[in-house]
């Protein structure tokens, strides 16, 4: 409710800790009204316009923020980050290429210029969790649970501390080594199911409940893989039209490098076996 949003502007006006209580600030009621108005019940929004009109304040020697000045600064924060326009798609864009591209520095940048503007913290947090699977996997496992982790706490905490947990994150996910391996292999999974269709699951692989099942030939055959050496079995998993495929291609960058050593000995074994019968 607009009330609701008038009552935390004036804490944030008078808070001497977290807010603008040290500059000795007087908000206009117009001024209290318009911004509260001009939020639509978003406590972000108004905090960015209260916060920009007592920049614009001091930049200029008044101790009053009065209604022109909280319209003036409204269209400002409009005018950095529109979130329907081109430019909020151009910042989140720059954002994300920055982080695969390793320069944490840009990252923070476009993070803070995103966060400043009233953008919602949880759709930063969102973007970092996908691009943590997406663009780095399996070379940093730990990148999607620091992912994860930031958007629970933005969650928990909220703003304006939630930028510090979400920082530690974008630097994190920069920094980390990149693969896309697993997201191409999901891709060409994807392309092979909607080309090929609901292929039949092999039968040592079926699950089998039932005297009937079990007659039939359900799960027979099956090799427990915790009950080999090493843990392994060369028997083949999927369906027999696609014996042999390979869709995960690791990369040799951070723990991938070693996954695709016991990846290349397991399909070799795989391979053999397939060789052989």
């Amino acid at each position: 409710a607009r009330e609701d949003i008038e009552t935390l502007l004036l804490r944030a006006l008078r808070d001497q800790e977290r807010g603008l209580g040290g500059r000795g600030l007087e908000l206009a009621s117009d001024a209290l009204h318009f911004i509260a108005e001009h939020a639509q019940g978003d406590a972000r929004v108004a905090y960015n316009v209260l916060e920009s009109a007592a920049e614009l304040a001091a930049l200029r020697g008044l101790q009053r923020i009065d209604v022109a000045l909280a319209e003036e600064a409204a269209q400002h924060r409009a005018l950095l980050y529109d979130k329907a326009g081109e430019e909020h798609y151009n910042v989140i864009s720059a954002f994300i290429k920055s982080m695969r591209g390793s320069d944490p520095d840009a990252a923070v940048y476009w993070m803070m210029r995103m966060l400043e503007a009233g953008e919602d913290p949880l759709f930063i947090a969102r973007r970092m969790v996908i691009f943590a699977a997406e663009d780095i996997g399996n070379a940093d496992p730990r990148a999607l649970m620091v992912a994860v982790a930031a958007k629970d706490a933005v969650h928990f905490v909220g703003l304006p501390e939630g930028c510090i947990p979400l920082a530690q994150a974008a630097t994190y996910l920069a920094t980390a080594p990149k693969s896309n391996a697993a997201y191409r292999a999901m891709l060409a999974a994807k392309e092979d199911v909607r080309r090929l269709g609901p292929l039949p699951v092999p039968l040592h692989l079926r699950n089998a409940p039932t005297p009937l099942m079990r007659e039939l030939g359900y799960g027979r055959g099956y090799e427990y893989a915790h009950d080999l050496p090493g843990h392994f079995t060369d028997q083949p998993h999927l369906p027999a039209e696609l014996q042999g495929r390979t869709y995960y291609i690791p990369s040799d960058q951070g723990e991938e490098k070693a996954i695709a050593e016991r990846l290349a000995q397991w399909r070799e074994r795989r391979r053999k076996r397939s060789d052989d019968a």
